[in-house]
């Protein structure tokens, strides 16, 4: 497998946020992200898609959508779209109606910021998914940037700090939610998570202060989402967004938190008599699976069956589990920065049949 890694889920002019696609992909140039998808509110602008290349580095951006009723106050049940092939907003109204005919057509869908609180001190509301009954969809934004800065700032004070100390911000998704995936995934569901950076690089001021919070190129830093590919990318578009979006749909895949340390080498397979499975895969239980996690560094982690803690393991690289039991299994692995545990990886599950 051959790993790349992709920051998801940013805002351009053509919607809400301040900068055009050349700086998008300017700002992955300096910070080596290896693709964009970038997802304009009700905005299919898929002339941008293609390489920018500098010397030697290229970065592939290909472009989605935000969707979401706009008619709708406040704006609940937004939907990251992918791999589309026509404009999808006039359908924005009715989400299982936009989520069945995305599918039809061949695309993927994400939950986007399925809990995102209202934050008074900066005036926005909360716009976190609310039509839980739907079904068919991809997966969900399992930790989005922008949310996570609205849940840790309750006052005035809190969001300017965040806003000029953005390093202290992440500590990992929202419990809640994680609850309610690994929910979703006992009961059978196949849903792929992902992390979002949702960066639009606002203009902000304070007085006599200026500045632009959560620049672009930090939030390629931070929280990414690791995608596993079948080949290499080959600089051809055509072919590489088919590898993206195969290895986006399946969820294999990782989100990383790679500020604090880069998450790029994790891996987390299952091997056993049928063969060998990523992250997004199933195998059989049949006798007996070997589970393995490997770290880019020595961490603290964890591997859950069925959303429970099952074993634990500090201050090592690799882990092996061996199990007949079947069951969903995903790992996380935390570190230690500025004085907090925080999320580092988070896998997307492997599927143990019976």
């Amino acid at each position: 497998m051959h790993e790349i890694t992709v920051n998801l889920h940013m805002h351009t002019r053509y919607s809400d946020g301040s900068g055009l696609h050349a700086d998008l992909a300017q700002a992955a140039l300096e910070t080596g992200v290896d693709v964009l998808l970038v997802t304009d509110h009700n905005l299919l602008a898929r002339r941008f898609e293609g390489y920018t290349r500098r010397g030697k580095q290229r970065v592939l951006m290909l472009i989605g959508e935000e969707l979401h009723d706009q008619a709708r106050q406040p704006q609940k049940n937004h939907l990251l779209a992918f791999n589309l092939r026509r404009e999808m907003a006039s359908l924005a109204h009715d989400p299982q109606l936009l989520i069945d005919s995305i599918r039809r057509d061949g695309g993927l869908s994400f939950l986007a910021h399925p809990t995102d609180p209202a934050c008074p001190p900066v005036h926005e509301a909360a716009i976190d998914w609310v039509d839980w009954q739907v079904t068919g969809y991809t997966g969900l934004e399992l930790w989005n940037g922008l949310s996570e800065f609205k849940a840790v700032s309750p006052s005035k004070l809190w969001a300017y700090f965040h806003a000029f100390f953005p390093q202290f911000i992440a500590r990992g998704p929202d419990p809640a939610l994680l609850e309610r995936w690994d929910a979703l995934l006992s009961q059978g569901k196949r849903l792929a998570a992902i992390g979002g950076s949702d960066a639009h690089a606002l203009p902000v001021k304070a007085g006599p202060l200026r500045k632009h919070i959560f620049p672009y190129a930090w939030h390629f830093r931070a929280i990414n989402t690791h995608l596993l590919l079948s080949q290499p990318l080959s600089g051809d578009l055509e072919q590489d967004r088919t590898l993206v979006y195969e290895a986006l749909g399946q969820g294999r895949a990782f989100i990383g938190y790679d500020l604090p340390v880069s998450a790029r080498g994790f891996r987390f397979s299952a091997h056993g008599q049928s063969g060998e499975a990523q992250m997004g895969e199933e195998i059989s239980a049949t006798g007996g699976i070997t589970l393995q996690a490997l770290l880019p560094q020595s961490a603290y982690g964890v591997l859950r069956k069925d959303g429970k803690p099952l074993r634990s393991w500090r201050g090592r690289e690799a882990f092996i589990h061996h199990t007949s039991e079947a069951g969903v299994y995903r790992v996380e692995a935390f570190v230690d920065y500025l004085g907090r545990r925080r999320h580092w990886i988070l896998s997307n599950p492997i599927y143990v049949l019976p």
